[in-house]
């Protein structure tokens, strides 16, 4: 598993490029970002909210909110997707995923910004997620989305991702992917880190 250094989070940032054209920066997310993430989500149609949170939600609680601003919390991470606009830094999606050392899994949620969907952004960062998985060590990446929501299944359908039921819950559907990475060109800054600890370790 990488050993993240959490005084240094941009060495984990990754620049995404997009199918048509332009890019967005992903990074984790920092205490300085908590009021405009809850702009983020704040801006979201009612529907997209309901389908990121399983359920209604007009804004994060305030418990929910700290959790997301602080990496690595009870495992979990979360990152943000951001673009310049008119010279400032802007949220146009963000994920949560956490690590499971004992069954080798790495399960998602994510979200994009209404307004920049179908600009290639879900599947740019999912692929990324992909790749932070890989360098976590895991074999197995997974989420849980509604039945409803067409738009979530059809991006991981595009990533080629399998479906089954989700364990307990018949609103849910279960979107996994074995993860079979080849290590030769390094997709991701996360990767990348792993990899020369891996060297490093070897030649110490």
């Amino acid at each position: 598993m990488i050993a993240l250094r959490f005084g240094d989070l941009q060495q984990h940032s990754d620049v995404l490029w997009l199918r048509g054209g332009g890019s967005v920066t992903v990074r984790f997310i920092e205490p300085r970002d908590a009021q405009v993430l809850q702009g983020y989500f704040r801006s979201l149609s009612v529907h997209s909210r309901y389908n990121r949170f399983l359920g209604a939600m007009s804004e994060l609680p305030q418990t929910e909110l700290d959790r997301f601003i602080h990496v690595g919390e009870g495992g979990r991470f979360s990152v943000i997707a951001t673009v310049t606009v008119n010279g400032v830094e802007t949220i146009v999606g963000e994920a949560r995923y956490a690590f499971d050392t004992d069954t080798a899994s790495f399960e998602v949620a994510l979200s994009i910004d209404d307004r920049w969907q179908g600009r290639g952004i879900g599947s740019a960062l999912l692929r990324n997620l992909e790749c932070r998985a890989a360098a976590f060590g895991a074999k197995r990446l997974f989420g849980d989305t509604l039945r409803s929501n067409d738009v979530m299944i059809g991006l991981a359908r595009k990533s080629d991702f399998a479906f089954t039921n989700s364990p307990g819950d018949w609103k849910l559907v279960r979107f996994e992917k074995h993860i079979d990475l080849v290590p030769q060109e390094i997709p991701c800054a996360s990767w990348q880190l792993a990899a020369q600890q891996t060297v490093h370790q070897a030649s110490a």
